[in-house]
């Protein structure tokens, strides 16, 4: 029977106001994530109490998250670069372990860039 084989990743996942979803993704950009996903529109409760989505006219007035799986060695470039953008505005961000079964398609392995 072929099994797919599993290969740990970082997962990151950074929630800011719209207006900051540049630097974010520029960031990634800088540090060859292969790829990430946003999420827009998004509401939750934190420091700064409730905030509602708001599905007006761009989303630079509400939440996004922005998600991206890379290797490792590029968890602390990431953690460096955003580290100006939560020092002057609220958001969070969360680390987590992965496994994804194409470590290619995210830097790593005989056609990644790792």
């Amino acid at each position: 029977m072929n099994t797919l084989t599993l290969y740990p990743m970082k997962e990151i996942r950074v929630v800011v106001s719209g207006d900051h979803k540049s630097f974010v993704t520029e960031l990634f950009d800088r540090v060859h994530a292969t790829g990430y996903t946003i999420i827009g529109n998004i509401s939750g409760k934190g420091h700064h109490g409730v905030r509602e989505a708001h599905f007006m006219f761009s989303d630079q007035e509400s939440l996004v998250m922005i998600m991206t799986v890379v290797p490792e060695e590029k968890v602390s470039p990431i953690l460096a670069g955003l580290r100006p953008l939560f020092d002057r505005h609220s958001g969070v961000m969360f680390v987590g372990d992965v496994t994804v079964s194409r470590r290619e398609y995210f830097g790593e392995g005989p056609q990644g860039k790792g």
